[in-house]
Order: structure tokens, then sequence, then C-alpha cells
């Protein structure tokens, strides 16, 4: 136990964060330092950011691609068509610099004739002003020749810029820089410029590339004289105008002006020093400051830096600052991290196995594996689910010893447990019979343990219906949903008519085992309701119409009472409402108002058949108690969905999207379905998990399913070359005798053609042990196609 009353988790579960030991105090408000009012805090007042809870909060989390584990994943860069510059372009570059420098040597050295200008075209052998190339005329001591030197190598310069690749040259090595070394490379770049535009400005004494003193020159011949100079704002003006013709091109290709803008707006942002709210560390509370919650932010700053505060007390007080609670503030300076607790009083589970990352509601479960099908951005990078995931429901297929149950199973319940306690979500976990259980005892709030006389729980079988025909409906799904010589409609109107005199009677729905003799036609227990509903003359009319029907043909209520009867068992003895204790009995309409985290065990091994039937009817419950939309999300996780999919539950499996919940099935197979739901079932599941070990028959629904692809081949065919001339007949006899082969020529052809993503004997061959092909399907509409993902890490 550490001194600051927390305790160190560390050696628990992957990727450890501290959590508290105990219920947590208030926490002490620490003195705020002396500030003018409206003043906002600065930011070194506020701790540093030096827990494992605060290096959590601040890191980076990118918008990726569903799937993607966002925690500490970079976005791999855009690929580039060439990331070198191709030959061509390196000798479009030198081979005009080359051709500039050696006309510009034979021009200076004078070996070029007068006839390779063009002034002959225009002129006489004399120039205008008087004096040839080779006798130039003095003008007070200035040479007429550098007119010459500066249009012919204005020339020469302009036709190097616009003939080679250089415009290229500079995009590459300069233009894909970062903003600043693009504006210190184009610096440089003018101040060499104007080194040589301006010799002597700089400390340099050359002349090697005149540029303003032919233009001086001219502007002297042309004018007659030195007048123009005298005037320094002439001056001033011209060498200004040079300047910003050097320097501009240099400006552009830095963009400045951009960079200067941005480096303003960056100064001028925000109160807090400069920095924008969006820039500042999570671990800060940013959104609390902006909104002007300054002792909270400063707070709750304190506890994540001292190490108070785990992972699901951060999320749990940032999704009450985004209910809007009134009375936030003076619960987070009362509490602290721990205000809002759940209401079992825990902040974190007992032991994690899985790694999680709560802020975007995310659990890693693998790791991509970068192969021919798997898109760059998926590339080892680490194979994520969340709700945005589950809403759209997951189908899991894969034998025995597949690891479904370990790799898949109980990271999601962990982590929608984990997500429970942050106020963000509701789970209810089915164990498989005979499997054990899904987590803990401890790490759930509620666990029906259905047969074991030591459960504390009992498991409403009508869901807290006070409808009878909606309490009638779930169960006939759940007795006889998956039988097609009964219909459910006729099965639920059967019940309704036994249900509702019953509750009008009794003031509740009868236990099943009650019911069960109505069912049966047993003459005590239809006397005693005939007689109890005497003065209520409709429901006497409901149980008249369902005596009636009582042992005719087409009755469904002998199978329901065959069905109903393998729930009446001795080892389901006071289960079921058997005992009546409404304190006992535990409803699962409760998951849709209130973040609880249930867990249902099967009977063990040897009620196989009462076990499909439990699961069938906590699934048909479900879909009944999430049909309006909560805030919080609702997911049921079956480890064993073996016979619990009827034609019903399919159909209602499409629209808990829009109703914020999702249920995960795991099968060993999909003949454990009826053949005529198997493609509906495909069909209504938005994610899709095939594990290795699978049959052909089992990949052939999911490669129906993921559909075919457009992908590009290449087909190379060699073709032997026959020769009609001697020579050439002779070179090909010795050129075979010599490599024993004959001369051949490849014939390429490039076509289009449509294969299946993942074909039947692939997923059941080539996928390898702990691997599983997983496609995704967001609630927003994301899909990713099915691709390979490791689960063994």
């Amino acid at each position: 136990m550490d001194s600051d009353g927390t305790q160190d988790a560390r050696g628990t579960h992957a990727n450890p964060v501290p959590r508290p030991a105990g219920p947590a105090q208030p926490p002490p408000v620490p003195p705020r330092p002396a500030r003018a009012p409206g003043v906002p805090p600065a930011a070194e007042h506020a701790p540093r950011a030096a827990s494992a809870v605060a290096a959590w909060l601040d890191e980076a989390r990118p918008v990726s691609r569903p799937g993607i584990w966002r925690f500490g994943h970079r976005l791999p860069k855009p690929q580039r068509a060439s990331e070198r510059l191709a030959p061509v372009t390196v000798v479009g570059m030198l081979v005009p610099l080359v051709v500039a420098l050696v006309l510009w040597s034979l021009w200076r050295r004078g070996a070029l004739p007068y006839q390779f200008t063009l002034l002959r075209l225009f002129t006489p052998d004399s120039w205008w002003w008087g004096g040839t190339i080779a006798s130039p005329k003095n003008m007070d001591g200035a040479e007429a020749r550098v007119v010459y030197d500066g249009v012919f190598f204005a020339v020469l310069l302009y036709a190097m810029g616009r003939l080679g690749s250089w415009p290229h040259v500079v995009r590459h090595f300069v233009g894909r820089r970062p903003q600043p070394a693009r504006a210190l490379i184009a610096l440089l770049g003018a101040l060499a410029a104007l080194s040589f535009v301006f010799p002597g400005a700089f400390g340099v004494g050359w002349d090697a590339l005149p540029v303003v003193d032919p233009l001086f020159s001219l502007i002297v011949l042309i004018s007659g004289g030195y007048e123009l100079f005298s005037s320094p704002l002439f001056t001033n003006t011209l060498y200004a105008v040079i300047t910003v013709l050097v320097v501009w091109p240099f400006a552009r290709v830095g963009g400045w002006l951009p960079y200067a803008k941005e480096r303003l707006a960056a100064r001028r942002a925000g109160p807090d020093h400069g920095v924008p709210a969006a820039e500042r560390p999570r671990s800060q509370w940013p959104e609390l400051r902006d909104a002007g919650q300054y002792e909270a932010a400063d707070l709750l700053t304190g506890e994540v830096a001292a190490g108070r505060m785990n992972d699901v007390d951060c999320v749990r007080v940032r999704q009450a600052w985004s209910a809007g609670l009134g009375d936030f503030r003076e619960t987070v300076l009362r509490q602290g991290g721990a205000a809002w607790t759940h209401p079992s009083g825990d902040r974190d589970l007992p032991r994690r196995t899985a790694r999680h990352d709560l802020l975007t509601g995310q659990v890693r479960i693998g790791r991509w594996v970068a192969a021919e099908r798997t898109p760059l951005a998926y590339h080892d990078t680490g194979a994520a689910l969340g709700p945005d995931l589950l809403g759209t429901s997951l189908l899991a297929v894969g034998p025995s010893g597949s690891g479904k149950t370990r790799t898949l199973i109980e990271p999601l319940t962990e982590a929608l447990a984990l997500q429970a306690l942050t106020g963000t979500c509701a789970v209810v976990a089915l164990s498989s019979p005979g499997g054990g259980p899904l987590g803990s005892d401890s790490a759930f709030d509620v666990i029906v343990r259905i047969g074991d006389p030591s459960s504390v729980y009992d498991l409403d079988p009508y869901a807290g219906c006070d409808d009878p025909d909606e309490a009638a409906a779930v169960l006939a799904e759940a007795l006889v949903g998956d039988l097609d010589s009964v219909s459910a409609q006729g099965a639920a109107t059967a019940l309704a008519q036994l249900l509702g005199p019953y509750r009008a009677a009794h003031g509740r729905f009868p236990a099943l085992t009650e019911l069960l003799g109505l069912l049966e036609g047993e003459p005590g227990a239809l006397s005693a309701l005939r007689e109890a509903v005497a003065g209520n003359e409709v429901m006497r009319r409901e149980l008249q119409a369902r005596l009636r029907q009582t042992g005719a043909a087409g009755d469904p209520g002998r199978a329901l009472a065959d069905r109903l009867a393998l729930l009446s068992r001795p080892a389901f003895a006071g289960f079921f409402g058997a005992d009546g204790d409404a304190h006992r009995t535990f409803s699962l309409r409760a998951v849709a108002h209130h973040p609880l985290r249930v867990r249902i065990d099967l009977p063990e091994r040897g009620h196989e058949e009462a076990a499909r039937l439990i699961t069938r009817l906590v699934l048909a419950q479900f879909h009944a108690v999430v049909r309006e939309r909560h805030d919080h999300f609702a997911c049921l996780v079956l480890d064993d969905a073996t016979g619990a999919v009827t034609d019903g539950s399919v159909r209602r499996l499409q629209r808990l999207r829009s109703q914020n919940a999702g249920v995960v099935l795991a099968l060993r197979s999909v003949g454990d379905v009826p053949e005529a739901l198997h493609g509906p079932l495909y069909g209504a599941v938005g994610c899709r998990m095939a594990f290795s070990g699978i049959t052909t028959w089992d990949g052939g629904r999911f490669a129906q399913t993921w559909g075919t692809e457009w992908v590009e081949t290449t087909e190379i065919a060699k073709h032997t070359v026959f020769a009609d001339q001697p020579m050439t007949r002779a070179i090909h006899a010795l050129r075979k005798l010599v490599t024993g082969n004959a001369v051949t020529t490849d014939a390429v052809t490039v076509r289009q053609v449509e294969r299946e993503r993942w074909s039947a004997s692939q997923l059941a061959h080539e996928v390898p042990p702990g691997h599983a092909v997983l496609s995704l399907t967001s609630v927003r509409g994301e899909h990713t196609p099915p691709l390979l993902v490791d689960l063994r890490g």
C-alpha cells in the first residue's frame, strides 16, 4: 500500500494502471494560486502528466479505419509514386546545366563568333551607339561589352530553367520538406542568389554572374549618362525591384507567406499561453478549462498525476461532463476521481487479461497479418473491437478448441464489463453449458446460476413484462421458435389465453411449473383459474377459447407443454419464479435502464436441450427489452448460440443497430443453425469471423457472403521463335546447342478477373492455427474486407 492511499496494479493484468485499494475518500481541494478575476490559470501551475494514466490520456488516437487498435497507432505515410528521382529526371537537370556552363565559358573567353548572336540580324557591323563587339565603345570608363554579357547570361539562365527538369527537382528536394525546413532552405538559396546578383554585397568579390552591372550599363547607354543614378530614390527603387524579382521565386518555393500567417495565428491564439485547446494534453482536462471550470480541471489534473484515478475514473468523469450534469463542479470538488462511481462501488475489475482503451471503447484481440489481401493501413497493426462494431452484431464460427472463448468471448466480456463501470454499457454474458463461467464472480453485479440451489438470483421468464401478449410472445419464441411444425404466432396466442386470465386473477404471471399444469389441462388448475376469473367476462372468454382448443388437431399447447417440461425437472426446482420471491427474481429488463453487468450460467452437461431453450429465452428477452434506444450500449454475449437462432431472432437482429445494442453469437458450426436461416443470419450481422479449422461447408457460407473482387492478373506464355533466314536459323541452332533450350519469346497478358475474396478451400485449409478471418462493419456503415488476424499476440 502506497502512502497516497492507492494500490499498484502491476502484474495483475495487461497494460496496468493505478487503481484504488478500497473505498476512496473525498480528496482535499488543493489551494489555487491568486490571480485576477477572469484570468485563466497558467499552464505551469497544473501538475505535469507523470503517471501511467496521464500518459495513456495524452497518447494520440488518430481516426482510422474500423478494427484498427487506435491506442498508440500511427497512420501510415501515404506512398508516393517515386521516392527517388528517376534517372531521366537527373539527366534532364544536368544536361542543360552542362551545356549552359560550356556556352558561358566560351562566351566569356570570346570563342564564340559575332555571328553566334542574333544582333547581326538587326544591326550593321557597328552598334547604334558606336563601337563593335571586338572594340566596344567606352562611356566614362565603362565598357559597353558588359551589356552583351548580361543579355547572353539571362538568355542562358532562362533556357536552362525552361528546357531542363529544374522545377521538378526543386519540388522533390524542397517541396516535400516540413514547413520550417522549406523556409530555411529557400532562405539560404535566396542569400546565395543575392550574393551573385550583387557582387561584393556579402563580402564576395567575384563577378561570375553579371546581372545588375549589365542592367546599370544598359540604363546608362540608353539614357546617355549617369544623371539618373545621382538620385538616391531612383537607385534604391532599382535595387528594391531587383531584390524582389530575385527573392520572389524562393519565397514561393519556401512558402514564406503561409508560414508567417500560421505562426502569427498561433501567437495570437488562445489565452492559455498561445496553446490551442485541441493541442493541450488530455491529462490537463482542456474541455473543462475551455468551459471555465478551472477548479475542477486543476483538481482532476492533480488526481491523475498523483495516480489516484485510473482509466475507468477518467472515462466516467468525462462521460458525466458530456452528459451535461448540472452539479458537475460541486460533485468533482467534493469527491474528486471517485465521483459518479458505479452503483456497485467498483472502480476497476479485479483482474484484466486483455488490453483495453476505454477512451475509444476498444479491446485488442490480436494483430492484423501483413498479407497480399491486407491493405497498407492494416499491416502489422493491432486488431480491436468496440461498441461501434458490436452494434452491428458479430457472428463467430469455429470448432471446439479453435479459441473462440479464450481469444474472443472472454476479452469482449471483460471490455464490456469495464465499460459498464464507466456508465456507457450494459452487458449480459451467457456461459456455455459445461464450459465454465465467463470471468470472475467479482466482475459482475448479477450472477444467475440456473439449476444451482446456491444461486442468489433467479431468472424472470417473462422479462418483467406487464402485457400478457408481450410475455406470451417472448415465451413462445423460446419454447417453439425452432420448430417448423408449430407456428410461433399460434403458440403465442395459446400462451396469452392462459397468461392473461392468470394475471387478472392473481396479479402476477404463473411460475413455469404452474403454467405447465395449465397447458397440460389439469382439471384442478383449470377449475381454480375458471373460478378466479368468473367475474371478468373478457378473461373468461379467453380461457374458454383455450379450453376449446385443448386436445384438438393442430393445438400448439401439446408442443408447448413438452418443451416446458424440460424446465420443470427437479434440477430446476425453485427457479423461474417457482418460490414466488420477487426480491430474488432478476428481470433482464433492468439492463435497458442501468449499466449492469450480468452473467447467466447455464446448467451443466446432461441438460443440453434445456440449456438451448434457456439460451433462446434470454435472446428473445434481450430483443424485447431493447426495443427503445437508450443512452448506454447494451450487448448480449452468447458463448454457445447452438439452437438459439430462430426466424424471429434473425429478423430482430437487423433492428439492433438503431437501438444502440448488439449481440455476439459464437457457433461451433453453421450446421447448428437451420439451413433455411443460413443466408438471413449472415446478412443480418455486420461482423463475421471464421476461425481456423472450419469445414469447407462452413467456409462456403462465408465465401458466398464475402463475395468476389476484381483483381489484375499477369500471364506469361513462352513461344518458340522460328527463324526464316539461314543465318538466323544457324544462330538459333548454335544457341540451343550451347544452352540446351530453344529460343523463345515471352507473351505477357494482363487482364482483370473476378475472384472470391476467400474461397471455401482457403478458409478450411490455409488459415493457420490461432488465426481467424474477420470482416467488420460499423454502425456508421464503414466496412473492411475479410482480413487475416493473428489472435495469439
